[in-house]
């Protein structure tokens, strides 16, 4: 469904990506890892057009992104924002229909509020918690808030950038088993960008390691703890010593 092709992104003398060539196939998740300032956000950006990559393709269903119909093309996608990203002064089910409430997804407010509240039930909220604001929930309430918001209009692709950042080890299992379920249920394609081994176990088809501006290795998540690639075991592991430098 998503194709990368030699595609390279600079920003000044800062060379992110230097050739980037992955494959994502429809219905499947996958996961792509890499340490901090490698460019995983700076990718995921350039796949959605929000930045433009320099050279290389990047096409979704065989069309370039770069010459979609904007509105039509964002339509297709949901995200899962790192740091939940609610809108503070909107309540929870209007943050959950926010795309369901303009644009050419625009439905009756009635309508909206009751697919909001379904999504909540969906990722085990109750409708009480609808009229509330982010600001009256805890973190674990907020990353469901904004994965109900992510499937609201029942994208084809979601993104999910760090989706267990800043949660506890039981509630990040919780959101795994959600999104793995979530995903599953509703056969959407899957990219998550994690720092987070359990959750790259828990969510992942396959998975895709980003070192140096490329792709160092990719393959089955079952492959993980075989791929005889250092760098990637490294990783992994979390080992200081090997082929990828630790800032110290």
């Amino acid at each position: 469904m998503i194709a990368l092709t030699g595609v390279h992104k600079a920003f000044g003398a800062n060379r992110v990506l230097q050739g980037i060539d992955l494959e994502i196939a429809s219905g499947s998740s996958m996961v792509i890892i890499g340490g901090s300032g490698t460019g995983k956000s700076v990718l995921l950006k350039c796949i959605l057009g929000l930045i433009s990559h320099d050279t290389g393709s990047i096409t979704l269903d065989g069309q370039d992104v770069t010459t979609a119909e904007r509105d039509t093309f964002l339509a297709r996608f949901g995200m899962l924002f790192q740091g939940g990203a609610l809108f503070d002064s909107l309540s929870v089910w209007q943050n959950v229909s926010f795309r369901l409430l303009r644009g050419s997804l625009k439905r009756p407010k009635d309508e909206a509020r009751e697919i909001a509240i379904e999504k909540l039930r969906r990722v085990g909220l109750k409708p009480d918690v609808a009229d509330l604001f982010p600001s009256e929930l805890s973190g674990g309430m907020q990353k469901r808030v904004g994965l109900a918001r992510a499937i609201a209009a029942e994208p084809e692709i979601i993104f999910f950038d760090e989706p267990t950042a800043g949660l506890d080890p039981i509630m990040s299992g919780v959101i795994n088993e959600l999104v793995r379920e979530i995903v599953t249920e509703i056969g959407a394609t899957a990219m998550t960008i994690t720092h987070d081994m359990t959750s790259v176990r828990a969510i992942a088809d396959n998975v895709a390691m980003l070192h140096d501006g490329v792709i160092q290795w990719t393959g089955p998540v079952a492959d993980l703890d075989s791929s005889g690639d250092a760098h990637l075991d490294q990783f992994i592991h979390g080992r200081a010593e090997g082929p990828i430098e630790a800032v110290r």
